[in-house]
C-alpha cells in the first residue's frame, strides 16, 4: 500500500488575506477511487496545482507516485491522436495493443488514432487524454471535471472505464458519474477537509445525518445554556440574600446562627459556580457543531405567464448555419408549463435549437415555426468566456436589479468579497452562477438554458432543481447531468439528423 501524505497545509493567494487550505493533514490511498467535492471556489483546482507544484506553499506533501493532471496541455493539435498518446504515455510500438484495449474500453474506434486531435469531438478529445494518461506507469491522475464534453452515453462509458481504473481523484459534480465510479469522497467543507469510505450518494446520506444531529444537539444545548444561566442566577442571588441575614434583622434582638447560613450560603454560591461550569462546557460543546451546514437558502423565480397557452411549436424543422445543415426533422410544441428536455450526442444540434428560438439571425431554417407574438426569453448561453468586468457593471449592462442579482448570488454561496472581483477571475462554476442568476432577475415568459450546470457545485445543482420544481417556470433546457434532467423534465425531444 503506497499513500499520498499532506501535512499541515496551508495556502493562500498573493494579495488575499484568507487562506484557502489552513494546516490540512490527512492521507490517501494510491489505490483509491476518490470523488472530490466542495462549493465552487472552495479550492478542488488550487489543491490539484498544489499537488503538481505549480503553487508554493507552506506543510508538506509526500508521495510515491507522480501526479498527472487532466486535461493536459496539447503543444500542436494538428498531430496525430496517436503520436499524442505516446508521447505522454511513453508507450513502445510493441505496445500497440494496450492502446486499442483502452479504447474499446470507452466505445472509441481506433481509426480516431491516425485523426488530428483538433478534428476529434469534444468527448474523443477527452477519451484520448484519459488513455493517454492510464497508460502511463506510476501516474496517479487528478482528473479535472471531465463531463462537460460528454453527452449522456458517454458520460455512462467514461464512469465505467474509470470504475475499472485505481488511483485518482476527480472532480465532478454530476451525481449519477460520481456514484458510479468512485469508492471514496474527499471533500472540501466549510471547516475542514475529510474522507469516508463510499460513492456520493452514501456520503451525502451521511452528511444529513449528520446536519441532522448536530442541529438537533444544538437546539438542546441551546435550552441547555438558558437552563444553567437562569440556575446560576437564581442560586447566586439566593446565596447574596443569604450572606445578608447574618448579622440579623436591625432591632429585632434576635441573634442568628452565623455558622449555619454561612454554610448554606457557600452550598448555593457552589451550586452556582457548578451550573456555570456546565454552562461553559455546554457552549464549548455547542461551539463544535455547525461548522460545516452548508447555507442553501431556497431560491425564487417571479415569471410571466403569456395569455397564450402555446407558446412555441416547430413542425419537421431543419436548421442551418452559414448553409451547413445542423439539425432535421425536429418537431415539438411548448405550452405553458412545460419543461423540456433537449437530448441528444453532442454537435447533433441541441443548443442551435435554442439559439434559432431566442432569435438568433445567423441561423435559417426551412419546416413550420411559430412563436407566439410579445414572448418575452430569457437565455442562459453555454459559453461563459465572454463574462468580464465587476458585478454592478454587468447588472446595469443586463438592465437586471444589482440588489436581487447579488441576493441570488449570496443564496448560491458567493462570499462578500466575492462582489468586488473582475467576473474573470471567478471559477467556471462561478461564472455560469452569474448567468442562472440574471437569468432568475428576468421576468420571462420562456426560459432557455443550455448546459446550465456545467462547472457547478452539487449544492447549488439542488438548489435549483428544487427551485425549478417548485415554481414550474415554462423552459427548454440541454443538460447531460442525467439525475438532474430526470427529475425537473415535463416533456423529452430528440434533436439531430434523423
Amino acid at each position: 500500500m503506497s499513500l499520498i501524505n499532506v501535512q499541515n497545509l496551508t495556502f493562500s493567494y498573493d494579495g488575499n488575506y484568507e487562506n484557502i487550505f489552513e494546516n490540512v493533514s490527512f492521507g490517501i490511498d494510491t489505490n483509491w477511487k476518490l470523488g472530490f467535492t466542495g462549493r465552487n471556489g472552495r479550492g478542488k483546482t488550487t489543491f490539484f496545482k498544489l499537488l503538481t507544484g505549480k503553487y508554493k506553499y507552506r506543510g508538506k506533501i509526500s508521495a510515491s507516485v507522480d501526479f498527472e493532471y487532466f486535461p493536459f496541455e496539447i503543444k500542436d493539435e494538428s498531430e496525430f491522436a496517436i503520436d499524442i498518446i505516446k508521447e505522454k504515455s511513453g508507450i513502445e510500438d510493441y505496445d500497440y495493443w494496450k492502446i486499442e484495449k483502452e479504447l474499446s474500453l470507452l466505445d472509441v474506434n481506433a481509426e480516431v488514432l491516425y485523426r488530428p486531435f483538433n478534428t476529434l469531438s469534444g468527448g474523443e478529445k477527452v477519451k484520448i487524454l484519459l488513455v493517454s494518461l492510464f497508460l502511463k506507469e506510476n501516474a496517479f491522475l487528478l482528473i479535472d471535471e471531465p463531463t462537460n464534453h460528454l453527452d449522456l452515453s458517454a458520460r455512462r462509458k467514461v464512469s465505467e472505464y474509470l470504475n475499472s481504473k485505481k488511483g485518482f481523484i476527480l472532480v465532478s459534480h454530476d451525481r449519477e458519474f460520481l456514484d458510479g465510479c468512485i469508492d471514496h469522497i474527499l471533500s472540501i467543507n466549510k471547516s475542514n477537509i475529510e474522507i469516508q469510505k463510499g460513492n456520493f450518494s452514501s456520503w451525502q446520506e451521511n452528511k444529513k445525518r449528520q446536519d441532522s444531529f448536530e442541529t438537533s444537539q444544538n437546539e438542546k444545548l441551546k435550552k441547555e445554556i438558558s437552563k444553567l444561566e437562569k440556575s446560576a442566577k437564581q442560586s447566586a442571588s439566593w446565596s447574596q440574600k443569604l450572606e445578608k441575614t447574618k448579622n440579623g434583622t436591625r432591632n429585632s434582638g434576635l441573634r442568628p446562627d452565623r455558622g449555619y447560613i454561612g454554610h448554606k450560603s457557600a452550598k448555593m454560591m457552589k451550586r452556582s459556580k457548578n451550573s456555570e461550569a456546565k454552562k461553559q462546557n455546554a457552549i464549548e460543546e455547542k461551539s463544535d457543531l455547525l461548522k460545516n451546514i452548508e447555507n442553501a437558502s431556497n431560491l425564487k423565480i417571479s415569471f410571466l405567464k403569456h395569455r397564450a397557452n402555446k407558446l412555441v411549436s416547430l413542425k419537421d424543422v431543419s436548421l442551418f448555419y452559414e448553409e451547413k445543415e445542423v439539425c432535421r426533422n425536429v418537431s415539438f410544441e411548448v405550452n405553458r408549463g412545460d419543461r423540456i428536455f433537449l437530448c441528444g450526442k453532442n454537435g447533433c444540434g441541441k443548443s442551435t435549437v435554442l439559439k434559432f428560438i431566442n432569435g438568433d439571425k445567423n441561423i435559417s431554417f426551412k419546416g413550420d415555426f411559430e412563436k407566439v407574438s410579445g414572448l418575452k426569453i430569457s437565455y442562459v448561453a453555454q459559453d461563459t468566456s465572454a463574462l468580464s468586468g465587476n458585478l454592478r457593471d454587468f447588472s446595469k449592462s443586463q438592465n437586471i436589479d444589482e440588489s436581487l442579482f447579488k441576493t441570488i448570488l449570496r443564496k448560491l454561496d458567493f462570499s462578500r468579497n466575492q462582489f468586488e472581483k473582475d467576473i474573470k477571475e471567478f471559477s467556471g462554476g462561478q461564472k455560469k452562477k452569474v448567468l442562472i442568476a440574471k437569468s432568475l432577475c428576468e421576468k420571462a415568459h420562456l426560459y432557455l438554458w443550455d448546459e446550465p450546470l456545467n462547472y457547478i457545485d452539487i449544492l447549488s445543482r439542488t438548489q435549483i432543481e428544487d427551485l425549478i420544481i417548485k415554481y414550474s417556470p415554462t423552459m427548454i433546457f440541454v443538460e447531460h447531468d442525467a439525475r438532474f434532467a430526470g427529475n425537473i423534465a415535463t416533456k423529452t425531444i430528440n434533436v439531430g439528423l434523423q
